[in-house]
């Protein structure tokens, strides 16, 4: 499976990636092993996720997230929460 997920950051920020491992990833960020700009906003903690069966289909999905206002992706959690 192919995971599209949003983390919320110690100060409250969102981040939005992909991976094939949930756990793995949120791991990596954690310990300083994932993406540069959530490196300073540690602790991260997985606010939500979506899985696809192909890759191709979670890019698209993790690019039209990542092109919306915070407040957007705020509902997005809250639906799912």
């Amino acid at each position: 499976m192919h995971y599209v997920y949003i983390v919320r950051c110690s100060d409250d920020s969102l981040y939005t990636g992909y991976t094939i491992d949930i756990a793995r990833r949120i791991d990596e960020h954690n310990n300083k092993k994932g993406a540069k700009c959530v490196m300073g906003k540690l602790p991260v903690k997985l606010a939500y996720e979506e899985s696809y069966a192909t890759i191709k289909e979670a890019l698209k999905r993790e690019k039209e997230i990542k092109s919306w206002p915070r407040n957007k992706k705020i509902d997005l959690i809250n639906t799912c929460s």
